[in-house]
């Protein structure tokens, strides 16, 4: 077997641009190297079985490369973080042009993940300092993982719900929680992430709605949330009878509702 012919076994279960991914993967070699040797011998056989049969269970690349891109860095991945998705570099976004306002900016992340928003916000505001919360240990393991990797001490990992026994002021809250109802059929690779970082309750919105009553009995400034593309009246509804100084909504890459700023 060819490697040009490797690459094709694989993309009979994927695009030829993630059968590339993965060939490199197995190999340990760049693109261009696959693409100057496609005719050579491949050998390593047994590993492209093994990556073909987790594909052939919808297994994420990500999870089998252990690596995912994002915001132009590369993070470390495993099973027990949510792969993250390219619509929250905006929730990113959305944050960074918030925290102009504060010099040195207290901020608390609720499911802090893979890390990567939290790392993000560190890196592009050194003065920021973080406190990020996670029910997951595998979560707060991997997040620990990219810490390091990027020489992060500015962002404090806690394993608990929410805020829960945090007493500090912050002056941002930022998430991208679950906000998937229980009883919605996903894709099955997303079954191959966690629950609980998919799922928000028996309508969705639970968790985001608890965040919001968090933020405002924390008297923070400001909230910032990723959220189902079809939740944006319920979080309209929801904050009817509370107060607030301003509500606005922005959209994702397709153009759909993804997330809030809740100024408080």
């Amino acid at each position: 077997m060819k490697i040009k012919e490797a690459i094709k076994k694989l993309s009979n279960y994927c695009t030829i641009k993630e059968a590339m991914i993965l060939t490199s993967f197995i190999l340990d070699k760049d693109n261009i190297y696959l693409i100057l040797n496609e005719n050579q011998e491949f050998q390593k056989k047994k590993k492209l079985g093994e990556v073909v049969e987790k594909l052939k269970i919808n297994t994420p690349i990500e999870y089998i490369t252990k690596k995912v891109s994002f915001y132009s860095e590369e993070f470390f991945i495993n099973y027990g973080a949510l792969i993250p998705r390219p619509e929250t570099e905006i929730l990113i976004d959305e944050v960074l042009k918030i925290i102009k306002y504060f010099p040195s900016p207290n901020i608390a992340e609720i499911g802090i993940g893979s890390g990567i928003i939290s790392i993000i916000l560190s890196m592009s505001v050194p003065k920021a300092q973080i406190i990020a919360t996670d029910i997951s240990i595998k979560a707060l393991e991997i997040a620990k993982i990219n810490l390091k990797k990027f020489n992060i001490q500015s962002v404090e990992l806690v394993k608990t719900p929410y805020l829960k026994g945090i007493y500090k002021d912050f002056d941002i809250i930022v998430s991208n929680p679950p906000y998937i109802a229980n009883d919605f059929v996903v894709e099955k690779n997303l079954y191959h992430e966690p629950k609980t970082a998919l799922f928000g309750g028996e309508i969705g919105d639970e968790i985001l709605k608890n965040i919001i009553d968090l933020a405002i009995k924390k008297e923070v400034k400001y909230l910032i949330c990723e959220m189902g593309y079809d939740q944006k009246d319920k979080i309209k509804n929801y904050l009817e009878d509370k107060s607030y100084e301003s509500l606005s909504f922005y959209k994702d890459l397709s153009n759909f509702d993804r997330g809030f700023i809740l100024k408080l």
